[in-house]
């Protein structure tokens, strides 16, 4: 499932776009690691990662993933990009963009009316299509229910 659209690579260095699947799940955990400890990222039990896969997209070069990200579908009105990564080694090449793409078109394809996406990177969200809802309003409040990090991360 090669995105025609997505990143200008050739030749062997191309990335191959596809579905992820439950099987992925070990290496999309793998790739997360980094930014899960850099606090970049949040946590995710194996349960949970397989679960997002049902919405989710990889990058992979040869066997090796080196992006992932999936949408959360809550309703025909919402859902959200999830889990965005990829490979510290392969960013700024338009993989990231192109996974968000993917997955912006999966919640399309299910008549979703609305994608929202957390980031620190305002300006990526923005290049790939996002914005505010309500110009006034920047800021998203959560109430965590759970630890945002394992504390063994801090040693």
């Amino acid at each position: 499932m090669n995105d025609p659209h997505g990143p200008p690579t050739t030749g062997l260095d191309m990335p191959l776009y596809r579905e992820a699947t439950r099987q992925d799940a070990d290496q999309i955990a793998a790739l997360m690691e980094p930014d899960v400890r850099a606090r970049k990222l949040l946590r995710r039990t194996p349960e949970e990662i397989a679960e997002l896969t049902k919405h989710g997209f990889v990058a992979q070069r040869g066997e090796t993933l080196i992006g992932f990200c999936a949408v959360e579908i809550y309703s025909r009105k919402m859902a959200e990009i999830q889990c965005l990564v990829v490979d510290a080694n392969c960013r700024a090449q338009g993989i990231g963009r192109c996974l968000v793409r993917m997955s912006v078109e999966r919640a399309r394809d299910l008549g979703v009316m609305e994608v929202m996406a957390i980031s620190s990177s305002e300006d990526f969200l923005r290049g790939c299509g996002f914005d505010y809802s309500l110009p006034d309003q920047k800021r998203a409040m959560f109430c965590q229910l759970r630890p945002r990090h394992d504390p063994a991360d801090d040693e």
